[in-house]
């Protein structure tokens, strides 16, 4: 997943950071199996690999501009780039530290599943609506952008 991620933000090709992308979300899909969380597993699955990713790509192929192939990348960048993320990774790993420290991860009492549904289909269930209506309205701007006048 670490070399994925990796992959996803220095190759060239857009269409190959999407794949990379695949890789790392099949990761944490492995991830959340072995934490005995299923539903949240094939969730991962269906809807971020077989959803989101296909959405990702239909946009870059649709608006992709036909003299975008020469552009290059802004290399200058890249030494604030690893600053920022080692930062990041330094701040959140300080946090998950100080918070649970040597606590061990154990299952839920009850039906996990039962559970993370109605949260979603109650309390959030407003955000949840507005990220598919978000998501529609992103995916037909793509095709309005690419249509041929």
């Amino acid at each position: 997943m670490l070399y994925g991620a990796v992959r996803v933000v220095t190759t060239e090709n857009v269409v190959h950071a999407a794949l990379w992308l695949v890789v790392v979300l099949a990761g944490m899909g492995g991830l959340y199996i072995l934490l005995q969380a299923e539903f949240v597993a094939v969730t991962q699955f269906m809807v971020y690999i077989g959803a989101i990713v296909v959405l990702i790509l239909f946009g870059v192929m649709l608006t992709r501009t036909p003299g975008a192939e020469g552009v290059e990348s802004n290399k200058k960048m890249v030494p604030i780039g690893i600053v920022t993320a080692l930062l990041l990774f330094s701040v959140m790993a300080y946090s998950l530290i100080d918070s649970f420290g040597s606590d061990q991860v154990r299952p839920t009492a009850g039906n996990p599943t039962e559970e993370l549904s109605d949260a979603i289909f109650s309390s959030y269930l407003l955000p949840f609506e507005l990220v598919s209506v978000l998501l529609l309205a992103a995916l037909i701007g793509a095709i309005v952008l690419a249509r041929k006048e």
